[in-house]
């Protein structure tokens, strides 16, 4: 069984890249400063290994009687140095003198001859236990050729280095730990106003959905967020009122039949009745349950659709077809409301499912001729809204509808006022099945209520003429 592990922390990430970039940082500093010192170390022993190459070149030049004045002469070339040791030999490798009991022959065969001072041929030689930085150099004087070999013995340098790099290394790591202290309190601190918005949203409840947080109290970084949250909480709310709301109007539409069902049942039963009263009793709770029953179906389907359960086959239809078809079906019951139909507009093609669009056209036209006084006249027209949009419109006369009552009437079970409530007969659920209808098609739908004149625009994807 396969298990997710938990993402690294966001401390945990800073902390460990802020880590990576210290110690490397730290790293690069030390070898930048360990370079630094030895290159200075380099030119000193440089510097002071062409005094000495100097003092030896100006002793070989100066004319001596003997090897013994020599040799004494060349003990005397050198004063004030401290760690320097040097040997004199001929062109064939005869020693003529050196400065203590060290022997640098290997030095001497090994290594690459200079002629004079020539920091490139400065070498390390290692003897035993003992380092140098050492030369060997051809001085040719008037009598002949001698190599000479001076070393400088780097005991000092490297005791010095040794002590210098290990303080280093215990600041460096002092360092290191102090930054990321301060760097692990500093991010806490930095978090705090993420843990005062958990505290705050963790407090907001189901009766307390008004809270909002104050993006000005919070740092710029997570204003975007704050705003994000309030505006989820802004369509939470409203969709806990409109859930709250449905509940109420849900409870009180089944309770209406229902009551009716009981109250009829428990007068039919009260005394004994001819066949002909119970017959009527039973047909009177058959409409009532017939009405429950719709009312079940259409709230199934209104929560398939918003579930995405509906899939409308996509057709072709022709406005002018569909509104005949319209007229051919509420042709009688227009005629007994003494209502007259009107078709205008151009005939055009759009893209919808037949059957979708029949039954929210029928929904509409039958709430027009609900609310549309005898005498008068219902218009449908169907033009070219722009945007590669049909849209049909449904006008019809009567009562100004309030403008804070047109947002909400598609909302289930929603009824502007008593005076429409009393000329329903329905379970007030038509036009928000019309308006899932609609989106399922991929269009949308308004009302415009003005001049004692209702409209309802249904817009719909427009068929584009083919170019030949």
């Amino acid at each position: 069984m396969s298990t997710t592990s938990r993402p690294m922390s966001l401390t945990m990430r800073v902390m460990l890249f802020v880590a990576i970039t210290v110690i490397a940082c730290l790293a690069l500093v030390a070898s930048l400063i360990n370079n630094s010192i030895e290159h200075h170390f380099i030119q000193q022993d440089s510097a002071e290994l062409n005094v000495i190459t100097q003092s030896i070149t100006a002793v070989l030049n100066q004319q001596h009687e003997s090897s013994e004045q020599l040799k004494i002469a060349l003990s005397k070339a050198i004063s004030g140095h401290h760690g320097v040791y040097y040997q004199v030999n001929t062109e064939q490798g005869q020693l003529i003198y050196q400065s203590s009991g060290r022997d640098f022959r290997g030095l001497r065969i090994h290594a690459s001859t200079s002629v004079g001072l020539n920091n490139g041929k400065i070498v390390k030689w290692k003897k035993d236990t003992y380092r140098y930085h050492a030369l060997v150099s051809d001085i040719k004087t008037s009598q002949q050729l001698y190599k000479v070999t001076t070393a400088l013995d780097m005991s000092f340098h490297l005791h010095f280095l040794s002590q210098f790099k290990q303080s280093l290394l215990f600041i460096m790591l002092g360092s290191a730990v102090l930054i990321l202290l301060v760097t692990w309190f500093a991010i806490h601190q930095g978090l705090n106003p993420l843990r005062g918005l958990s505290q705050k949203i963790y407090d907001i409840q189901t009766n307390k959905m008004d809270i909002r947080l104050n993006e000005k109290n919070v740092p710029i970084e997570l204003a975007h967020m704050v705003q994000s949250f309030n505006s989820m909480l802004d369509r939470l709310q409203s969709e806990f009122i409109r859930l709250s709301n449905f509940s109420s109007d849900i409870a009180h539409e089944l309770r209406t039949p229902l009551t009716n069902i009981i109250t009829q049942t428990q007068v039919g039963l009260s005394k004994p009745r001819v066949l002909e009263e119970y017959q009527e009793l039973l047909f009177s709770n058959l409409e009532e349950l017939d009405r429950l029953t719709k009312m079940v179906s259409d709230m199934l389907w209104l929560a398939k659709t918003q579930n995405g359960l509906i899939k409308p086959e996509q057709h072709t239809l022709k406005s002018y077809d569909e509104i005949d078809a319209l007229f051919e079906y509420f042709d009688a019951l227009a005629e007994e409301a003494q209502i007259k139909l009107i078709k205008q507009g151009s005939d055009l093609s759009f893209h919808c499912d037949k059957l979708h669009f029949r039954q929210l056209l029928s929904n509409l036209l039958s709430n027009a001729i609900r609310y549309t006084a005898k005498g008068s006249s219902i218009t449908i027209e169907s033009e070219y809204s722009g945007q590669n949009q049909v849209c049909i419109s449904i006008s019809n006369p009567g009562e100004v509808i309030a403008p804070e009552h047109l947002p909400h009437l598609f909302d289930r079970f929603y009824r502007p006022d008593k005076s429409r409530q009393r000329h329903s007969d329905g379970a007030g659920l038509g036009l928000a099945i019309v308006k899932a209808l609609v989106e399922t098609n991929g269009g949308n739908i308004k009302v415009i209520s003005s001049d004692n004149v209702t409209c309802f625009k249904v817009y719909l994807n427009l068929v584009k003429p083919t170019v030949q």
